[in-house]
């Protein structure tokens, strides 16, 4: 595990929940529209992978997005992510919500995002992650940064992390 900080190891360990953003985590940020909707997402096969992964190992997912999607609910249900949000504007509103039904502390979180608007996210968890492709002021909030950029395996990057942190990697090989 030397690939990982012990910082981030010590991190990833607590970690019972992890919380996704969708446009440009689990996308590629692009946004494909016709003449009256939208028409499709692009989701990486990876990081469908790495959601049931952590799944079968024992932590809850949850996506929370701001925009409304129904190709990403559909992603969602597909993977069995019951816990789902969309047109979101305060995320961190729901982490809380989602602490208390699950009975955690903000440091058994893990948040994964993008952009600006998961900053106040990130600052109520225990391990707050960017993709490479997002701002640098996001990377610089951000306790650990994926070499893979959003909707092409960085979310895989985060489970396997969580996987190898938890001493659950084992089973997957």
């Amino acid at each position: 595990m030397a690939d990982y900080p012990q910082e981030i190891l010590e991190r990833a360990k607590k970690i019972r929940l992890l919380l996704l953003d969708v446009d440009g985590v689990l996308t590629d940020g692009r946004l494909y529209f016709g003449s009256r909707e939208e028409l499709f997402k692009v989701f990486h096969v990876r990081d469908g992978h790495g959601i049931k992964m952590v799944q079968q190992g024992g932590l809850e997912v949850a996506i929370l997005s701001g925009r409304r999607s129904d190709a990403a609910f559909l992603r969602a249900k597909e993977l069995g992510v019951n816990r789902y949000y969309e047109g979101l504007r305060d995320k961190v509103a729901v982490c809380q919500e989602l602490c208390t039904a699950l009975n955690l502390r903000g440091e058994e979180v893990a948040a994964v995002g993008d952009e600006l608007v998961d900053l106040p996210l990130f600052r109520r968890v225990g391990l707050a992650v960017a993709v490479c492709d997002a701002p640098l002021e996001v990377q610089a909030q951000a306790h650990w940064v994926t070499k893979v950029r959003g909707g092409e395996g960085a979310v895989r990057e985060v489970c396997d992390l969580l996987l190898k942190a938890q001493g659950k990697w084992e089973t997957w090989l």
